[in-house]
C-alpha cells in the first residue's frame, strides 16, 4: 500500500507540477550548451508573405461585426493577407453579414456537416504559402499575424502555435478565475515546451501552419486543431510557440457550460491519442515523444486515476500506520479538497479570492477525463461545433 500511495502521488506530482520544473532544467542546460540560429525579428522585417487568417464560424452574428473590425485593424501588409470567412451550417444572419462585407471571401453552405469538414472546403481556395487559423468569437492583438509568420524563417518550423488569453475583468466568479490560471500556466508550459524541442499541439483559437503540410483530419475528428498540428510534428517538423501572437475570448458563463466545455475536449483528446499511438514510441520520435507523454498524455490518462488512488490509499496508511508524515499529507489532501468544495459553494458569487477557485477548477477538469473518456467509448461525442455561453452572453 505504501508503494501504491508513493506510486500514484508520484505519478500525480509529476504530470501537474513536477513536468514544468524537469522541462525548466532541461531548457537551462540546453541553452547553455546550444545557440539558437539568429533571425531577423518582426521589426526589422520590411516584406511579409501572403497569408490567408481562415476563421470558421457557426451562428456568431452577434459577434461578427466586431470580429471583422478586427481583422481589418491587423497591423499585415493588407495587400499580402487573405480574410477567407466559413459559415457552413449557419442558420442565423451569420451569412448575410459575411456576404455584405467588403474585402473577404466568403464561403457558406446551408449544410451542417461540421467544423472539419468547412475547413477541408475552405482549403480548396488557400492560394497563399502560409495560412492562419483562429476563431470567430476571439478578437486578435494587432501584430498576432507577424509575430506568428515571422517564425517561419526558420525551416524547421512547421506550425506557430499563439496564445489563448480569457479576459478577466475585475472578480470573477469560479469559471473565469481557474480557466484565466490554467490558461497562464499552459502558456508557461508552451513556452518551455518550443525552447526545449515542439509545442505539443495548438489550441484551435490562433495557430497557423504551412500551407503545404495541412493534413485533412477524419471527418469526426473533434480536436482537429491539436490532431492537425501533431501531425506536422510527427512529420519531422517542429512547433513553435509565439506567446506576443494572443487570441482573447471571454471565460466561460459558468463552471457548468466550461465542464461540458472541458468534455468535449476530454473526449478529444482521447480519441486523438488513438490516433497518434506512433508518438508514444519514444526511440523513434525522442524528445517529441518525452513531451507528447508528459505534458498531455499522462494528464488525460494515468494521473486522473492516481488522484483517487493517492487519496484513498493515504487514507489507510494514515489511518493504520504510525507515520506522521501520511496524517500530514492526508490532511493536505483533505484540505485541498475542501477548498474545492468551499469554491463550488460560492462559484456564483464574485469573489476574488482564488485559493478557492483553482482547487475546484483542477478537480472539474479531472472530472471532465472520466466524463470525456466514457463519451468516447460510446460515440457519443458529436463531432458539430458546441458553443459553450460565454459570460459576456449571460450579462
Amino acid at each position: 500500500m505504501t508503494t501504491i500511495f508513493f506510486v500514484s502521488l508520484l505519478i500525480c506530482v509529476y504530470t501537474y507540477l513536477g513536468y514544468g520544473i524537469v522541462v525548466w532544467l532541461l531548457v537551462k542546460i540546453k541553452e547553455n550548451w546550444v545557440k539558437p540560429k539568429a533571425y531577423p525579428s518582426v521589426e526589422q522585417t520590411s516584406e511579409w508573405p501572403a497569408v490567408t487568417l481562415l476563421v470558421a464560424a457557426y451562428n456568431e452574428a452577434d459577434i461578427l461585426g466586431d470580429k471583422l473590425q478586427n481583422c481589418f485593424d491587423l497591423d499585415y501588409p493588407q495587400e499580402q493577407l487573405q480574410l477567407l470567412f466559413v459559415t457552413d451550417g449557419s442558420n442565423d444572419r451569420s451569412a448575410e453579414i459575411l456576404a455584405s462585407a467588403d474585402g473577404i471571401l466568403h464561403l457558406h453552405d446551408a449544410a451542417r456537416r461540421g467544423k472539419i469538414a468547412a475547413v477541408k472546403r475552405a482549403m480548396k481556395y488557400v492560394k497563399t504559402d502560409y495560412v492562419v487559423f483562429t476563431d470567430a468569437n476571439t478578437f486578435l492583438n494587432p501584430l498576432s499575424i507577424k509575430r506568428l509568420v515571422h517564425h517561419f524563417q526558420d525551416p524547421s518550423i512547421g506550425a506557430v502555435a499563439g496564445e489563448k488569453r480569457v479576459r478577466q475583468e475585475g472578480d470573477k466568479a469560479a469559471s473565469g478565475a481557474g480557466e484565466g490560471l490554467y490558461w497562464k500556466y499552459e502558456s508557461f508550459l508552451k513556452n518551455l515546451d518550443t525552447r526545449f524541442y515542439s509545442v505539443v499541439g495548438a489550441a484551435g483559437e490562433l495557430y497557423a501552419i504551412r500551407t503545404a503540410l495541412f493534413q485533412p483530419v477524419p471527418a469526426d475528428a473533434i480536436l482537429d486543431d491539436f490532431e492537425q498540428t501533431l501531425k506536422i510534428a510527427q512529420a519531422g517538423y517542429r512547433v513553435a510557440y509565439e506567446p506576443d501572437a494572443f487570441a482573447e475570448e471571454e471565460p466561460s458563463a459558468d463552471l457548468h457550460e466550461e465542464l461540458k466545455r472541458k468534455v468535449r475536449i476530454c473526449a478529444g483528446g482521447f480519441q486523438a491519442m488513438s490516433r497518434l499511438l506512433p508518438l508514444l514510441n519514444i526511440f523513434q520520435f525522442g524528445r517529441l515523444s518525452f513531451q507528447y507523454i508528459s505534458h498531455r498524455v499522462l494528464r488525460w490518462t494515468i494521473a486522473p486515476l492516481c488522484l483517487p488512488i493517492a487519496l484513498f490509499s493515504n487514507v489507510y496508511l494514515a489511518y493504520f500506520t504510525e507515520s506522521w508524515l501520511f496524517k500530514v499529507l492526508l490532511l493536505l489532501q483533505i484540505g485541498f479538497y475542501l477548498q474545492a468544495f468551499l469554491g463550488y459553494t460560492m462559484q456564483d458569487r464574485k469573489v476574488s479570492i482564488k485559493g478557492f477557485f483553482v482547487p475546484l477548477y483542477f478537480c472539474i477538469m479531472n472530472y471532465a477525463v472520466y466524463a470525456g473518456f466514457l463519451r468516447f467509448i460510446r460515440k457519443k461525442q458529436s463531432v458539430n461545433w458546441e458553443k459553450a455561453k460565454r459570460a459576456s452572453q449571460v450579462q
